[in-house]
């Protein structure tokens, strides 16, 4: 699950992009509010959090703009303005919720999670199944055929990202930049060793493989057809 932090201060930032990365989260970080604007209208986000005191567009302004745009990605606010009327303006903007800081990341982190767990539209699952292998977006758990895999963070980011396109060849390129949040070196193999290790644990002494190289083009997790 991808998050978008929209936070000016420089340590406040790397700490919520680093415990949030660390939860296995992919986070982009924009220091004020017209890169959070631009960012949020560009990407795909499955929460935004916005401090209010921002350069440039203050963090209202931002999510009645996102509003405007349509845009109904979750939204909550991190801010240190803490009086009763700026939480009930967040909340009528359209914000999901509102947290005063300084806060604990335990709290943060549950409010995201449950947010998450409403879905962007109130019925979009948590979980991801490909013929028997299930992911728990929210329990950060994965099983196939009912037996639990343990998976480092960047391996649960890359096989989230496979099942949610499942069928779908990946280019190399792409999954660098959803998983790594970087763009992609030729010189450098992370990619191909990630993967290597997933597939061990995904398909290793399974009938069914699930996980396959196209050659030249990238990579594509899919159910086998039916014969």
């Amino acid at each position: 699950m991808k998050i978008l932090i929209v936070e000016d201060e420089p340590k406040a930032g790397e700490y919520l992009r680093q415990g949030l990365g660390e939860a296995g989260f992919v986070v982009d970080l924009a220091h004020n509010g017209n890169d959070g604007l631009h960012l949020a209208l560009q990407g795909t986000y499955d929460l935004v959090i916005l401090d209010v005191m921002l350069p440039g567009l203050n963090g209202w302004q931002v999510l009645q703009s996102m509003r405007q745009h349509a845009l109904q990605m979750p939204a909550m606010f991190l801010t240190a303005r803490d009086q009763v009327e700026d939480r009930v303006k967040g909340l009528e903007l359209g914000a999901d919720d509102y947290l005063i800081k300084p806060f604990s990341f335990a709290e943060l982190l549950a409010r995201v999670r449950t947010i998450l767990r409403r879905g962007r539209s109130g019925t979009e699952s948590t979980t991801l199944r490909v013929a028997d292998l299930e992911l728990d977006l929210l329990r950060r758990r994965v099983t196939r055929a009912g037996k639990r895999i343990d998976l480092t963070a960047k391996e649960f980011g890359l096989l989230e990202l496979l099942m949610r396109r499942s069928g779908e060849v990946l280019p190399r390129s792409l999954i660098a930049s959803q998983v790594w949040d970087m763009n992609f070196d030729s010189d450098t193999n992370v990619i191909e060793v990630a993967m290597r290790r997933l597939r061990i644990k995904i398909d290793e002494g399974q009938d069914v493989k699930l996980i396959q190289t196209v050659r030249g083009m990238g990579y594509v997790l899919e159910a086998p057809e039916e014969p």
